[in-house]
């Protein structure tokens, strides 16, 4: 196979992948601060994670994935301004702060399901390793932390190279802590370690510590969980190209600060750029936001979303739009009507190489997880008449294996998403689609352009003369 390279955030410039022991590639990924539903953006981060896990696995390596579940600490800025995210969404819904994190952790777990992403090795929850955190803070309290009155926090000057995978220097401002931040911070870079509750304050989530009743900082718990279940040594760390600015630096330093060494703790550090909603905020603050059920509702699969992050690559900025997404979902359709005209052909001999189209797909996805550029081999061996049917369903394996879109079991019936606006159920659709080439047959066109206008009222499309011969679609 290709060499596999990434792009590594710390020495910003691909890198070939060596694995730290080839029999176990452990990979960290940021999870979902669970106190809302996940929007469509936030989604795009683990479609990358799991095509980086599916390349791994593709190239032959066994894996252990961690992706973390935030249920306690991340306040509403990354730089410990604002409130308790979790504490802010018990407060608004009126409703306990545990039930709130159980139930949005589910759905996220249903989305991630939903979009064909595999499951991780673990998926830790933050409350399950408080004690770990505050032994963490007991080990670097002495060297590189001190106490102010709302809580522990890290003096970033203590280690070396603070900022570097965010491209910056420490910010030294003593006394001149930024807009909304913490008073009294030796530098305005410094970060909870723990923060300690004010005196009447009423939180739902807090622990006894030796720097009083409160919470861990947000930082926190990512190295402690990727220590815990993949060594203080470990292969590769994802998240989102906000996390390389403040998340991931503070959790380089506390590494350092534990370990006491200059290593960062993860060799590799891949960030997925933003997704951009020209039309709308995308942003779970603006409360109205975009979300993997909002699709649904208009009528589209979930493995549309999954093949327009796939059209893109990870480091770039992707738009959505709905224009997009549709085509998207055609190109989709298009794909499962050719396997499906494919299992229904007999077997011929081949005159064309299968081989070469999964060695293509492999060069692709070795080049710092190429997607977008695999994705036209994927329509050239489908659409390669020299290459026998059964061929070409066998080499469709290895390309659901790297991209997850599952064309080897999707139908045209899955994709047809009944809109949650809809009025008419698809046995309905079906039978009134069958009285109309009836009505056209007679040459009845009146009757057959009210059943076209009945189902357009009823959110349905009639594709007269489609050549992909879908009938119907969702408006």
């Amino acid at each position: 196979m290709t060499p596999l390279t990434l792009f590594n955030s710390l020495s910003r410039s691909a890198e070939t992948f060596v694995p730290i022991d080839p029999s176990n590639v452990r990979v960290y990924s940021c999870g979902p601060t669970v106190y809302n539903y996940a929007h469509i953006g936030n989604l795009r981060a683990y479609v990358f994670t799991d095509t980086l896990s599916r390349v791994l696995t593709w190239k032959g390596w066994p894996l252990t994935h961690v992706i973390n579940i935030t249920d306690v600490g991340h306040l509403t800025s990354d730089a410990d301004a604002g409130d308790d995210k979790m504490e802010a969404a018990a407060k608004r819904a009126g409703r306990d702060i545990w039930a709130i994190a159980a139930y949005y952790t589910d759905v996220f777990k249903q989305n991630l399901d939903a979009l064909h992403i595999r499951p991780p090795t673990h998926f830790p929850l933050a409350t399950d390793h408080v004690a770990e955190m505050i032994e963490w803070g007991r080990a670097i309290e002495a060297k590189h932390c001190y106490r102010l009155p709302d809580g522990l926090y890290f003096d970033v000057t203590t280690v070396p190279d603070y900022g570097r995978i965010a491209g910056h220097a420490v910010e030294q401002q003593p006394g001149e802590s930024r807009i909304g931040e913490v008073a009294g911070k030796r530098n305005a870079a410094d970060f909870a370690i723990w923060r300690t509750s004010a005196p009447g304050e009423n939180r739902q989530m807090e622990w006894d510590s030796p720097w009083g009743r409160g919470a861990p900082g947000w930082h926190l718990e990512c190295s402690v969980m990727s220590k815990r279940y993949l060594g203080a040594r470990f292969d590769i760390h994802t998240g989102g190209i906000d996390h390389r600015e403040i998340h991931h630096p503070n959790e380089i330093a506390q590494n350092q600060a534990h370990g006491c060494t200059a290593d960062p703790g993860a060799a590799y550090w891949l960030h997925n750029n933003w997704l951009v909603e020209r039309d709308a905020k995308m942003s779970k603050s603006s409360g109205d936001f975009t979300r993997l059920q909002t699709l649904v509702d208009r009528g589209y699969h979930p493995l549309s979303y999954r093949l327009m992050c796939l059209q893109a690559h990870y480091r770039s900025e992707m738009e959505f739009s709905w224009d997009g997404l549709a085509a998207a979902q055609t190109r989709l359709k298009r794909w499962v009507q050719a396997v499906e005209g494919l299992r229904a052909r007999p077997a011929t001999p081949s005159k064309g190489d299968a081989d070469s189209y999964v060695a293509q797909l492999d060069a692709a996805v070795s080049d710092d997880l190429n997607t977008a550029r695999a994705l036209p081999v994927l329509d050239a061996m489908l659409g390669d008449k020299r290459l026998a049917p059964q061929d070409r369903i066998a080499a469709l394996t290895a390309f659901d294996a790297v991209l997850g879109l599952d064309l080897a079991h999707l139908t045209r019936a899955d994709l047809r998403v009944r809109p949650a606006t809809a009025t008419i159920e698809a046995d309905a659709i079906a039978a009134q689609l069958a009285d109309r080439k009836e009505a056209r047959a007679a040459k009845d066109f009146e009757r057959s352009d009210a059943i076209r206008d009945a189902l357009v009222a009823a959110g349905v499309e009639v594709m007269d003369g489609d050549p992909m011969g879908w009938d119907w679609r969702s408006i």
